[in-house]
């Protein structure tokens, strides 16, 4: 049975192939642990075998890992779905935050975020694959709302998040992620951050200029919903 610090050996080598393949600097593409329903142990064994960046989609699950891993200097990326009433624990407990999709929800991160912190960096969701189901902001809406988070005083925007919608189809997945690609660079705003792919998609990420994978099952298995 395989430990979690031969998954993360097996994602860095995959990692590592596909910037290869890509012409790219293996450097220039960081693993985010997504963490989510998993105990804090996990991430304990996570950060031994290197790791220091874990997302967390839910708050409340999120600030009690962190409180029972308070003496590991990890740094905590949320990801999920953000509601008005959680933004102020997000603004004082997160160094980075992938899933802003409206400027209400950006300045009252940046109003609430402390002042004896860095600024906190931000992530654009984009609907790319326009589902219903799924957070972010339209492709139409993105310029406005870019250049509106840009100039928040607490904030730093870092560039676009995506999660396009599953296919196996590897054509389909280079159209998706080369189109948030295409996204950031019209911006012509100072960005340098792709957050997007995941464990079944990241060689066509990173192929697309992905910074950032986000990568939770091939990490630590299949996640139990069962678990608070």
């Amino acid at each position: 049975m395989s430990t979690i610090a031969d998954n993360i050996e097996l994602v860095g080598s995959r990692i590592r192939a596909a910037a290869l393949a890509a012409n790219r600097d293996e450097h220039s593409v960081h693993l985010l642990a997504v963490s989510k329903t998993k105990p804090a142990q996990a991430l304990r064994e996570a950060y031994a075998a290197g790791l220091r960046d874990f997302g967390e989609n839910y708050l409340q699950e999120a600030l009690g890992k962190q409180l029972e891993l308070a003496d590991l200097p990890l740094i905590w990326h949320f990801i999920g779905p953000i509601q008005s009433n959680k933004t102020r624990a997000i603004a004082e407990h997160f160094a980075w935050v992938h899933s802003v999709d409206r400027l209400k929800i950006a300045q009252r991160l940046s109003e609430q975020r402390p002042a004896d912190l860095p600024p906190l960096n931000i992530c654009i969701q984009v609907n790319v694959s326009g589902e219903a189901s799924k957070s972010g902001c339209t492709p139409a809406d993105l310029p406005a709302l870019a250049n509106a988070i840009s100039a928040l005083p607490r904030l730093k925007l870092r560039g676009l998040m995506a999660i396009p919608e599953p296919t196996e189809d590897r054509a389909a997945q280079d159209a998706a992620f080369a189109a948030v690609q295409s996204l950031q660079a019209s911006l012509n705003l100072p960005l340098d951050t792709l957050s997007m792919g995941m464990s079944h998609d990241l060689e066509s990420a990173i192929a697309q200029g992905a910074t950032w994978v986000r990568i939770g099952t091939a990490l630590f298995g299949a996640r139990d919903y069962g678990q608070p």
